[in-house]
């Protein structure tokens, strides 16, 4: 099976996209890993696929895959990369797409500029809908890890968080921390491990490890649930420009139940075809 593919970048969190509308597209996760591997394969973050919609109020559907071979419910950055994809393709012809996920209908917007603003839907705050096992949702919670008692924010971006603050993402422990908080009994699904230091009200530097594919250059659920973590918090204002390693996104909430709203770039990067 030979498929044509575009490899393409959020803030250097990357992708490998497949038109799954005009090729027939059918991976499994030792395929997937194939792909993710940077030696052997393409290399990646994660795989999407652009398939035609299930739904009557979407225009595509949008599957993710971790470099790991599992599948996950949203990618904020992924979802930029999906907007540029389906338009530089010609498979729509509108600068407005609803796109259905795993984790609910999304809408992305591409802007005069190039950049595409994700409307990414309502932060999902209750435990039961994280999942996070705890009694009662909070602003914070209680974590223990390997003896070390840390506290954290929780919640839901269409795909699980957890939200640490550090004095400084340099020196956090990102690579020891991560994988624990992400395998941690309290997440039944694992979570992606957001590590925020805030700067001031309107400025946070953050790193995320991401469930099933490790530290990467930018997370835009991540950059998204940081924003959510720290207005409930009451660190931060209702717009924040969050800086990643591959860059900055600005994030915008204006609480309770009101959409996360996330601006950034979406990059092509080449195209080629790969035998599975």
């Amino acid at each position: 099976m030979r498929l044509q593919f575009t490899k393409m970048h959020g803030l250097g969190n990357d992708f490998v996209v497949f038109d799954a509308i005009h090729q027939q597209v059918e991976l499994t996760p030792a395929q997937v890993r194939f792909i993710a591997d940077r030696r052997r394969g393409i290399g990646c973050d994660q795989v999407l696929l652009v398939e035609r919609a299930t739904r009557p109020d979407a225009d595509f559907r949008y599957r993710i895959f971790n470099a790991d071979g599992g599948e996950v419910e949203q990618c904020g950055n992924g979802a930029r990369c999906f907007a540029r994809f389906v338009r530089d393709h010609g498979l729509i012809d509108r600068d407005r797409i609803r796109v259905e996920t795993r984790g609910g209908l999304i809408e992305l917007q591409i802007q005069a500029d190039g950049q595409v603003r994700v409307d990414m839907g309502p932060p999902r705050l209750d435990p039961a809908d994280i999942p996070f096992q705890a009694p009662t949702r909070a602003a914070r919670y209680a974590l223990e890890v390997e003896g070390e008692a840390l506290q954290i924010g929780a919640l839901s971006m269409g795909n699980p968080h957890a939200v640490l603050q550090v004095e400084d993402v340099d020196t956090a422990p990102v690579a020891r921390l991560g994988p624990l908080i992400e395998h941690h009994p309290r997440f039944p699904q694992r979570v992606n491990v957001g590590f925020m230091q805030v700067l001031d009200p309107g400025h946070i530097r953050l790193r995320v490890h991401e469930r099933g594919a490790g530290e990467t250059e930018a997370c835009g659920t991540g950059a998204c649930a940081a924003v959510v973590a720290g207005r409930l918090q009451g660190l931060l204002d209702e717009q924040v420009e969050v800086e990643l390693p591959g860059g900055d996104l600005v994030i915008s909430w204006a609480g309770d139940a009101a959409p996360v709203y996330m601006t950034g770039p979406a990059v092509s990067v080449f195209e080629g075809s790969i035998e599975l």
